[in-house]
């Protein structure tokens, strides 16, 4: 009995990942309804903020990552290829936000990861702050699906992914490892 309340546990636990494809959210904030989805949850915080606060910066609320800061832009850019969507300018404005956090919290231990569409579980665009875990990197692991990764020197160097998939960056050095093509990238951030 033990074990089939283990085993059905760790099946729960597992579940939001399977249903964490964001590509087809439909977020209505005029219907109450869309308050209890979690996948809106961030789409309704961003919704409080006012207009003229076009990026804003949110502790991370779920108690499995008490390390975790999120960037967003208060506009809606939900489902899919949501960077595709921004201008240039705006991109960098995100991304300056949270990489600007992330040296606060993190000094040069820091990095910011976008999920892909199908790993993500929140419709609204969001980039994840935190700590850099130890041997991210391809070459430090061996049977790792990580992406070897390009250097860039600037955040306006960062491209706008419009093929579904996440990225994830770090310092390295004067420059930036940016890391391309992968789904899941905030695993590289301690909880």
């Amino acid at each position: 009995m033990r074990l089939c309340l283990t085993i059905l546990a760790l099946l729960s636990f597992g579940l939001p990942a399977a249903k964490s494809d964001v590509r087809n959210c439909v977020c209505e904030l005029t219907q109450p309804e869309t308050a209890t989805i979690r996948a809106c949850s961030l789409c309704v915080e961003a919704d409080k903020h006012p207009a003229s606060e076009p990026y804003f910066l949110l502790k991370d609320s779920n108690p499995t990552k008490p390390n975790r800061w999120l960037a967003l832009p208060r506009a809606s850019l939900d489902g899919s290829s949501p960077l595709a969507r921004m201008s240039a300018e705006e991109r960098l404005a995100l991304w300056t936000l949270a990489v600007n956090k992330a040296k606060e919290l993190w000094g040069d231990s820091w990095s910011v990861a976008m999920n892909g569409d199908i790993s993500r579980s929140q419709c609204h665009l969001h980039l994840h702050i935190g700590k850099l875990l130890e041997n991210q990197e391809p070459e430090n692991s061996p049977d790792s699906k990580r992406s070897v990764g390009v250097y860039i020197t600037s955040l306006a160097d960062l491209p706008a992914i419009a093929d579904g998939t996440g990225l994830w960056l770090h310092p390295e050095g004067n420059r930036f490892h940016l890391h391309l093509g992968e789904q899941a990238t905030e695993t590289v951030l301690m909880r």
